[in-house]
């Protein structure tokens, strides 16, 4: 009887991991931890930063600088690091009045704004037939005109000789033309208009909280109209509100084009004063000022947009659980 061959030789140790399917992909090494994702980002993010340095940052920090500097004559600039051009413009009493013209002219516009396009934004939210996405087209679409064409065709209805003086003269309501043209109540008027398909779109946006089902409940209840308005329906559409708030307001704020025209010279905001100040009288320190004031203002609204949509999220969350 012969003996086997493999007997006398060791047995080779038994691989202990387990054997992979022969169809199975190959294995993938994981990436470095801090390496591959974060480059992958950060080339992505780079063009986005890179526009962002050159028209942002970087004229910001020109208006900073500009800002240092002091005033000369014939439109002539002292380079230096001086507080003293806003010491100028803040003991004016003249600029005051811009600022507080300004602010004025931002609340007015952004109250009414909302009051007119509140109901609209409601009842496109609610709509679900199939009309629903041509109805908010139409909405929108005066933002396909330029807002200058858009301020020109107010000047018209506004003037002595526009539609609305025409049609109040003519039913014998008015005696004589009413000014709503070369002052501030046009202004106010014109720019009312212009940014209500901007409310429109931010309270769209923000009504997804607004559930149908939950005025059906209240008013199966017994709670009349006004009181599901109040207690269900204003509640979950305040985000909403606040976003449009916010966005008309600053819109108004920096606008320069229906101030211009519909005040016709005589309405002095930041926006017009900042353009005077830059390009007529060339005192470009007093420009870069009043600019800083206006972000200044910018940051303030801001600042209170985020505490109410802080209020707002507490109210409808509830307070944080201690360790939360």
């Amino acid at each position: 009887m012969t003996a086997d061959p493999a007997a006398g030789r060791a047995q080779a140790p038994e691989d202990t991991r387990a054997a992979r399917p022969a169809n199975a992909p190959p294995a993938v090494k994981a990436a470095p931890r801090g390496r591959g994702p974060g480059r992958l980002a950060l080339a992505l993010l780079a063009p986005g930063l890179l526009a962002l340095l050159l028209t942002y940052a970087l004229p910001l920090v020109w208006v900073v600088r500009m800002s240092l500097n002091e005033s000369g004559e014939g439109g002539a600039i002292r380079q230096t690091l001086s507080a003293a051009t806003f010491g100028q413009v803040l003991g004016s009493g003249h600029y005051w009045n811009v600022i507080g013209r300004t602010v004025e002219l931002g609340v007015l516009v952004t109250f009414f704004t909302l009051l007119v396009s509140y109901p609209v934004a409601l009842f496109l939210a609610r709509t679900t037939n199939r009309w629903r996405s041509l109805l908010i087209a139409l909405a929108v679409t005066p933002l396909l005109i330029s807002s200058v064409a858009r301020t020109f065709g107010w000047m018209a209805i506004l003037g002595t000789q526009g539609v609305i003086n025409k049609t109040l003269t003519g039913a014998g309501l008015i005696d004589g033309p009413l000014q709503l043209a070369n002052n501030f109540t046009g202004v106010v008027i014109a720019s009312t208009e212009i940014y209500m398909p901007f409310a429109v779109l931010a309270m769209i946006s923000g009504f997804g909280r607004l559930d149908p089902a939950l005025e059906h409940a209240a008013a199966s209840l017994g709670a009349p109209r006004r009181t599901v308005f109040r207690r269900i329906v204003l509640p979950l559409t305040l985000p909403g509100v606040l976003t449009a708030a916010l966005l008309v307001f600053v819109l108004s704020l920096s606008g320069y084009v229906t101030p211009r025209l519909i005040g016709g010279g005589r309405v002095f905001v930041l926006a017009t004063e900042i353009y005077d100040e830059a390009i007529t009288a060339l005192d470009w320190p007093v420009a870069a000022v009043l600019s800083m004031l206006l972000l200044a203002v910018f940051g303030v609204v801001i600042t209170l947009y985020l505490r109410a949509q802080r209020a707002l999220e507490a109210r409808f969350t509830g307070p944080r659980e201690a360790g939360s």
